[in-house]
């Protein structure tokens, strides 16, 4: 099935003191590294990492890897975030071949716009990249009947920094979600400078919203680690339970 199911799930979900071993059995965001397309959220992930440690049983490396689509390592990384703020341009055929295989392998990719409105530069680049790395298989608006919204967190909603559009957009591949993208800026409300400021005022829900996004960050790893499994009736006291004791 995926390239990281089945093994990457019983590895990532042992308890804390079996993480001994090593760097290389934690889990690890890398973040697409595109020419002329800067990190402009570049605590975000390393906080959503803490978020994830604190909140789940999976151990995260704090800092995210940084790649470009021709690193050898690219397979490595079962989570793979496009961040940005302005239009891009396409990377080579070869370089969108790489991304290509590396969703029909079982790679999750998240795409969040920063641009602070719907529609912008970087939203058009992200449907160019698409159209041309997956031919014929459009994003479109994710239900809020899927599994996503109860992987961890029951949510209802797209928040991130602001609502520039209040829904998710996905590429759906062997019935799992193989892309999921944002245009509200989750990496905005994630961000965190080195003395604890939140770097971003989030718009217009306030702490509430930014709690929000942190859950959401945390249903999308644990998608992408699980797929759908959540979607057996036999779990779901354990959601309400979840989701009673997390507020």
């Amino acid at each position: 099935m995926a390239l990281w199911a089945g093994a990457s799930l019983s590895a990532l979900l042992l308890s804390r003191r079996s993480w001994a071993i090593g760097d290389r059995s934690l889990f690890h965001f890398a973040r697409l590294n595109l020419p002329g397309l800067p990190d402009s959220r570049p605590t975000a992930l390393k906080r959503l990492a803490w978020e994830i440690v604190r909140r789940t049983s999976v151990q995260t490396a704090s800092d995210p890897a940084e790649l470009r689509l021709a690193d050898p390592n690219l397979f490595r990384y079962p989570f793979l975030v496009l961040s940005g703020d302005r239009g891009f341009a396409l990377p080579s055929e070869s370089d969108i071949a790489r991304l290509r295989r590396y969703i029909t392998y079982g790679g999750f990719l998240l795409i969040d716009s920063c641009e602070g409105r719907a529609g912008g530069g970087f939203d058009e680049s992200v449907r160019r990249l698409l159209a041309q790395t997956l031919p014929g298989e459009l994003p479109i608006r994710i239900p809020d009947s899927h599994v996503l919204w109860k992987s961890f967190y029951v949510l209802h909603g797209a928040p991130g920094r602001i609502i520039a559009a209040p829904y998710l957009e996905g590429v759906e591949r062997d019935r799992r979600l193989a892309v999921v993208y944002t245009q509200n800026d989750l990496a905005g409300a994630w961000a965190r400078d080195g003395f604890g400021r939140w770097e971003h005022e989030v718009t217009p829900g306030g702490d509430d919203q930014r709690e929000e996004a942190f859950r959401l960050g945390v249903n999308l790893v644990m998608y992408a680690l699980c797929l759908d499994y959540k979607t057996e009736q036999a779990h779901i006291d354990y959601i309400l339970r979840t989701r009673r004791f997390a507020r």
